[in-house]
């Protein structure tokens, strides 16, 4: 055999070597299970606590000690926003704390209000949240509020009126817009108030906790427009509204994992009340809580927290 020929098995032998090499990598990769680093609120406590492990295998469950619901992580996952009640449940107050509980700080302080379902802006330095009350006339109210993450600058963003605000990565909010008639549908509008667009629309049904995919074009939410709470997923535009859930209980609260491959929700049926995963096209749920709920999956990195 000529050296010309020797040298071209060579390249050839060392081009076959580093391609296996690489679809080992590539394969031992994709093997890997799915990291969860969730927030939620433990229902038998009322403790807000975090569950972290993989899809396979056993998870790890650590308290924060902290009473409190509708959990949301800031952007670099070092603390979290949450609700927790006051005066014989009449009040509800906004709170932030690092994630492992400490350095709690209440944020809102509005009496005979519930301020509720908080999140926090891409950059981190603001915090949209809801506020409910009954009117002088007896009338429910629903208004989104924004202010500084310090708690600082609270102001009410006047021309949304509904619940659940939530963030999309450009910036924007996503939330339940609420009508006269006491039905709801999920609009998007500018930070501002300006721009609303209505992204639902089925008579007489509620619609609510929007959730947005980390890379910003699709929406997961709850919707009772077949006659019992399900999840659906859509187009950041409203397009390709589909089904994800079909169950006679009550299907909620989604929200996705850190690539945007999964869902965790929120089940309750009867006394029990847990929370599931299962992938965006509604296959291979599972259940990964029990006696939990309104439960937040960390979007950072591989799904762990920063130190």
């Amino acid at each position: 055999m000529g050296t010309k020929n020797l040298d071209r098995v060579k390249i050839l032998s060392i081009f076959l070597t580093l391609l296996s090499v690489n679809l080992y990598c590539q394969n031992s990769e994709k093997s890997k299970p799915t990291s969860l680093t969730i927030a939620y609120t433990a229902l038998s406590s009322g403790i807000v606590e975090i569950y972290q492990g993989s899809t396979e295998g056993r998870p790890i469950i650590k308290s924060t000690n902290e009473n409190g619901g509708y959990v949301a992580w800031s952007p670099n996952g070092k603390r979290i926003a949450f609700y927790a009640k006051y005066d014989k449940k009449k009040t509800w107050s906004i709170h932030t704390m690092n994630s492992d509980g400490t350095n709690r700080k209440r944020l809102t302080h509005v009496k005979n209000k519930w301020d509720n379902a908080p999140d926090w802006s891409p950059d981190g330095t603001k915090i949209v949240f809801a506020r409910e009350y009954k009117g002088s006339k007896g009338i429910w109210q629903y208004e989104i509020w924004i202010m500084n993450s310090d708690g600082s600058e609270q102001t009410q963003i006047k021309s949304l009126k509904g619940s659940n605000p939530f963030f999309t990565p450009d910036g924007r909010i996503v939330f339940s817009q609420e009508f006269e008639d006491k039905s709801s549908a999920i609009s998007i509008a500018d930070v501002d108030g300006e721009n609303i667009i209505r992204l639902t629309n089925n008579k007489g049904a509620k619609e609510w906790h929007p959730d947005v995919s980390p890379d910003g074009k699709q929406i997961a939410f709850m919707s009772d427009r077949d006659g019992n709470f399900e999840i659906y997923v859509m187009d950041i535009d409203g397009s390709n509204q589909k089904r994800l859930t079909y169950n006679d209980f009550r299907d909620s609260m989604p929200s996705w994992s850190p690539d945007g491959s999964q869902l965790i929700f929120h089940t309750r049926m009867g006394e029990n009340r847990d929370v599931h995963m299962m992938n965006t096209d509604g296959s291979s749920v599972k259940k990964i809580i029990s006696n939990g709920g309104q439960a937040a999956w960390l979007k950072i990195a591989n799904g762990h927290l920063t130190k």
